[in-house]
């Protein structure tokens, strides 16, 4: 799994707190920006958290680049729908060289592992025995059309791929670049670092706020699962690790922001 952080508004918080600043003061916008210090950033966005006013917070956003993730995690993510995505395409990218991701369970136990390892060889030939298939009956069909050979199977092959993806497993890998703004990241950090989230989305969302904290470290300071801030809300579904979870964040954030 690689979580690289590529793209993201420049002086988030800057930018934040003079949307702030607009709502709450007669400022124009051509001096927006001026006396916006440090401490008077950190003020406004204080601020901010103590009312519950979280639009301004919509103007910063981050880029993310995943690489070495599931299509199961892929489902879950794109259920984030004020976010912006762009995934490799199965139906463009042909699978010559089939990789997967490993669950962390099955990792564990070597029969399973085993097992796990067979099922996606047994996949990666199926896939490729039908693209060739497919790939040779599209190229005929479009040969006998009027198109020459080397046309028709450059044809073929988009038309093959696209439906010979349907045999591919969910842990088949997937690459993507994903935007989101940090009113948004905020709840896909309450929602994907608690503990009943699946392991994989988890894993990205802890990396994504290790990557966005230096750089909006007042905006960040509460993000994480919602027992950070207040009690559980799965109810009887609850891990009832919330102590563990607080440790987890705190030593997590603290090293982030004073080791890098």
């Amino acid at each position: 799994m690689l979580v690289n952080l590529i793209a993201h508004t420049n002086d988030p918080e800057k930018t934040v707190a003079a949307a702030a600043k607009l709502c709450y003061s007669d400022a124009h916008i051509e001096t927006l920006l001026d006396g916006l210090t440090p401490e008077k950033t950190a003020a406004f966005l204080q601020r901010l958290n103590d009312v519950g006013h979280a639009s301004p917070i919509e103007h910063a956003s981050f880029t993310f680049g995943i690489e070495g993730v599931s299509r199961t995690f892929l489902a879950q993510v794109t259920r984030h729908r004020i976010a912006s995505f762009s995934v490799q395409s199965q139906r463009y990218v042909r699978l010559e060289d089939f990789r997967y991701v490993i669950p962390p369970e099955i990792e564990a136990i070597p029969e399973a592992k085993a097992q796990f390892i067979d099922s996606m060889n047994e996949d990666a030939r199926r896939y490729l025995e039908l693209v060739r298939t497919l790939e040779d009956a599209h190229t005929k069909t479009f040969m006998a059309e009027g198109l020459d050979e080397k046309a028709a199977r450059a044809k073929a092959s988009k038309k093959a791929n696209e439906d010979a993806r349907f045999v591919l497993p969910n842990a088949c890998e997937t690459k993507m670049v994903m935007t989101m703004n940090c009113r948004s990241l905020i709840n896909f950090f309450q929602l994907r670092c608690c503990e009943r989230a699946q392991w994989e989305i988890r894993a990205v969302a802890d990396r994504m706020l290790e990557l966005v904290l230096p750089l909006a470290p007042h905006i960040f300071a509460a993000a994480g699962p919602r027992c950070l801030t207040g009690p559980c809300p799965e109810g009887r579904m609850c891990c009832g690790r919330q102590a563990q979870v607080r440790q987890k964040y705190s030593e997590m954030k603290e090293k982030v922001l004073n080791h890098g």
